[in-house]
């Protein structure tokens, strides 16, 4: 299970102790802001109210490693946590350097055909149509469909024949991403993309997913007054968008 290997990798990568110093489990996004010798970083992850089943979790301490402890629990909130908290250690490590300041749909080029869109990413499915590229929808949350958008439950059928698939970070929150990996081996590309897929590459080397399309904080105490306040473009804004490759095995 996905998930196990990057909770392994991300307890394994940590060399220093890290204070958390603000946390919240909210919408539109869960956030975590951790403090280390180089100062603070921010994750998120995207909050998934549909998702919930009971408001409670066995989280007593606030503390990296027990945050992170969490990534496969069964319990949405814990999951949620737990994947901010990944994505804010992510953020402190992560190299800029060895970023592209592109969007997801830039790498897609013209051997592809047929492009998977999980998550209804509205401006990422407009530019792939205006391509020109044969698009399929899927979406879980009903409330994101339009009269194109399939359900996720078409995904294992249509998913073998896709040339190329960009996955919303949110695939890491409703455990998903297994499957989808799974299904898709015909494909050249597997984009994670959005701010819940601020992982830092290595924690999925060798998993299928080739690049991470995701976004840095340049501005934390910012874009934490726009995360309180229950905004996306505000949040957005202090933010930086990079694209970057994922190493393969070896």
């Amino acid at each position: 299970m996905i998930l196990r290997k990057l909770k392994k990798e991300a307890l394994r990568i940590i060399d220093e102790d890290f204070t958390i110093v603000d946390f919240s489990f909210a919408l539109p996004y869960t956030y975590v802001v951790i403090e280390g010798k180089r100062g603070k970083s921010l994750g998120v992850a995207m909050t998934l109210p549909e998702e919930i089943q009971m408001y409670s979790n066995e989280i007593e301490d606030v503390d990296v490693r027990k945050f992170i402890e969490k990534l496969d629990s069964l319990n949405i909130i814990e999951r949620t946590l737990a994947i901010a908290t990944i994505n804010a250690v992510s953020q402190y490590y992560i190299d800029l350097s060895r970023t592209k300041n592109e969007d997801a749909v830039e790498l897609l080029d013209d051997s592809i055909e047929k492009v998977a869109v999980i998550g209804n990413m509205h401006p990422i499915v407009k530019t792939l149509k205006e391509r020109g590229f044969d698009v399929y929808v899927f979406e879980r949350n009903l409330k994101l469909w339009d009269r194109e958008t399939l359900s996720d439950s078409l995904e294992h059928w249509l998913l073998p024949e896709m040339d190329a698939v960009i996955v919303s970070g949110s695939a890491l929150v409703n455990a998903t991403l297994d499957m989808i990996l799974e299904r898709s081996k015909k494909a050249k590309l597997i984009v994670l993309t959005g701010p819940t897929a601020q992982l830092l590459p290595e924690l999925l080397r060798g998993s299928g997913v080739t690049h991470l399309a995701s976004m840095k904080v340049l501005n934390i105490e910012r874009a934490l007054t726009k995360l309180k306040l229950g905004t996306f473009r505000g949040f957005e804004k202090e933010n930086k968008k990079y694209i970057i490759e994922v190493p393969e095995d070896g």
